[in-house]
């Protein structure tokens, strides 16, 4: 518990900070007629206590940042996590040097997180723009926290979670590859094993599943 001190015409206010955000406030000194000594207190107590809402807000913003960033990481391994680029929403939380990026979720408050090397993440931002998207090599994601699930068909599809083709994986990594290399592969996902997801989208990969959904 921290203790700060605001000392103001013979008058102490001693505030101490708990690690519940509570502050605790005590008053020394009689040197005052009681209304001015009642001002004064209040004047202080309001001070303190902005001060005390600015100290609990800046360490819940960091406390919040080191749990996106823990998020983000656990889409991957960690000899894959560890090095990697720590983006939310156009903001780098920290930086990488292996080339991979994870982020804490896929699509805003999915709460779905992956890590994805420089083709897949290029391939995300055409996505996100309806872009065409040719991979000229291949491209790795992973998430082994699961998805929120999306249509097999159409990651674009208007009817989302009520699409009929909407299926929701457990741990999983994704490969996309140049098109021709997916053919032989199966587009449904109910026949076990790895599948072909939006096979007729720019955005074709392979979903391979590593654990039951």
């Amino acid at each position: 518990m921290g203790t700060s001190a605001v000392d103001f015409k013979g008058l102490t206010c001693r505030g101490k900070f708990a690690q519940s955000g509570w502050v605790v406030y005590s008053f020394e000194g009689n040197s005052m007629e009681e209304s001015t000594m009642n001002n004064l207190k209040h004047t202080i107590i309001t001070t303190m206590a902005a001060f005390a809402l600015t100290f609990t807000a800046s360490h819940t913003l960091a406390a919040d940042k080191e749990a996106l960033i823990a998020l983000a990481r656990s889409a991957a391994p960690s000899m894959v996590s560890a090095d990697a680029t720590i983006m939310y929403r156009g903001e780098v939380l920290a930086e990488g040097s292996n080339g991979w990026t994870c982020m804490p979720e896929t699509l805003p408050d999915d709460g779905s997180p992956m890590c994805s090397d420089a083709v897949w993440m290029a391939m995300m931002q055409a996505m996100g723009n309806n872009a065409d998207f040719t991979p000229e090599r291949v491209g790795i994601s992973y998430m082994l926290q699961g998805d929120a699930g999306v249509s097999n068909s159409d990651p674009m599809h208007p009817m989302g979670k009520d699409a009929p083709d909407f299926i929701k994986e457990g741990a999983h990594l994704m490969v996309i590859l140049p098109k021709e290399m997916l053919k032989g592969i199966t587009n449904d996902p109910h026949e076990g094993g790895p599948y072909v997801m939006w096979g007729d989208t720019p955005y074709a990969h392979i979903m391979i599943p590593i654990e039951d959904r």
